[in-house]
């Protein structure tokens, strides 16, 4: 690493997106700001972002601070500027795009869920293992890992501080589906979305469950539905989670809302709720971890505290207690403000692209991996399957070796 005293800038990361939306701005976000933040081995650029739409992607790129707009992500993975690929596009380009990148020698970063099926995941993480013995590394962004406090509950979990774990549960829930005339977007399309609130949002708490536990889910039992069956058809281009809707309907093809239950490789149990029809929540991850010396809970919408118990406090004092979470010893908050000064939703991107960086400079596997990324989806494959069997339990399908 250079001498950082002598003055001289790190060497310069080239990045390039492809897509522009909702993920597309969150992680424009973590690009932007990282290198101010924190002291890096390299230096981030924002060179090329790529979209099918010549005015749009040429829009998202001035006001995101990227350098140049292509219209063709195969022209972004042949500029010489680009070293790091960004995909945050639809699912079912993840495996096309995220494998071409990798076989033109860039690392990479792929937006959750990894791909659409088993079988795409399973090809990434191939690609992926053939591209690490070149130097190429590839990690899948599940952001809410570097979220302060959910950073901080991972490392106390692996301390011991809850003892052996009993049961997690995780609830994720939206609002946004609710009103029957909200129009057709992809995400409401299995062919481009994979599933509905079982990819979009349980692949998160799924993630988050297997992150904080330490362990896999082993097999599961599951119940989804779909509560509207048509809806209008996309009247122009969407925006975020907003859209408009014209006269014709069509068929959604995914699910509204997935709840399952799930036994971790120790035996401790976990519940889960994944909901787009949860009217009044707007984004609201929840969870608690239960152990036999403690329990830990959060709540995004409290997103720099954590509360923990000790159960092996008396009982006459114990409880639950609100632990801050903006000390500089926390993860991730040496960078940022004074004590008491709290972060939010989008700081989760900022200390995501710090640590693939600083994986990529020290040759360092990053977290979660493509193999994580894949483990996911097979526990929502999983789920669907004992969905379609009448909530019969499920095995996880296990890593073929």
């Amino acid at each position: 690493m250079e001498d950082r005293g002598s003055g001289t800038a790190p060497p310069a990361l080239g990045v390039g997106m492809v897509g522009y939306a909702f993920m597309g701005a969150a992680h424009s976000q973590g690009w932007r700001t990282v290198g101010h933040v924190f002291d890096l081995p390299l230096r981030p650029v924002l060179a090329a972002i790529a979209g099918r739409d010549a005015g749009a992607v040429r829009a998202a790129a001035d006001k995101h601070g990227w350098a140049a707009a292509e219209t063709d992500w195969r022209a972004l993975l042949a500029r010489d500027d680009v070293q790091l690929v960004d995909v945050c596009t639809p699912g079912d380009s993840h495996a096309e795009i995220a494998i071409a990148a990798l076989e033109a020698g860039k690392h990479v970063l792929c937006e959750k869920p990894l791909a659409n099926s088993v079988a795409e995941a399973e090809a990434m993480v191939a690609a992926a293992e053939a591209a690490g013995g070149r130097g190429q590394l590839a990690m899948v962004g599940f952001n809410y890992r570097r979220v302060p406090a959910l950073a901080y509950a991972r490392r106390l979990i692996a301390e011991g501080r809850l003892g052996t774990l009993r049961h997690v549960r995780v609830t994720y829930l939206q609002d946004w589906l609710v009103d029957p005339d909200f129009p057709l977007t992809w995400r409401l399309q299995r062919e481009h979305a994979g599933s509905g609130a079982l990819g979009d949002l349980g692949a998160h708490i799924v993630d988050l469950a297997q992150y904080l536990a330490g362990e896999e889910l082993v097999g599961v039992s599951a119940q989804m539905e779909t509560f509207v069956k048509e809806r209008p058809r996309l009247d122009g281009a969407s925006q975020g989670l907003s859209a408009s809707g014209g006269t014709s309907r069509g068929p959604v093809t995914v699910d509204d809302a997935a709840v399952f239950t799930g036994r971790l490789a120790s035996g401790a149990l976990a519940t889960f709720e994944a909901s787009r029809m949860a009217s009044g929540r707007k984004n609201a991850l929840r969870l608690e971890i239960n152990g036999e010396s403690g329990s830990l809970a959060f709540d995004l919408e409290r997103l720099n505290e954590l509360a923990y118990h000790d159960h092996r406090e008396p009982a006459a004092t114990a409880g639950f207690r609100r632990i801050l979470v903006t000390e500089p010893e926390h993860p991730y908050l040496e960078g940022w403000w004074p004590p008491g000064h709290g972060l939010g939703y989008e700081h989760s991107f900022v200390h995501q692209a710090r640590d693939l960086v600083e994986a990529i400079a020290s040759g360092t596997d990053p977290m979660p991996s493509f193999a994580d990324g894949l483990q996911v989806q097979r526990v929502l494959a999983a789920v669907e399957e004992s969905a379609q069997k009448n909530s019969v339990y499920t095995p996880v399908q296990p890593e073929i070796l």
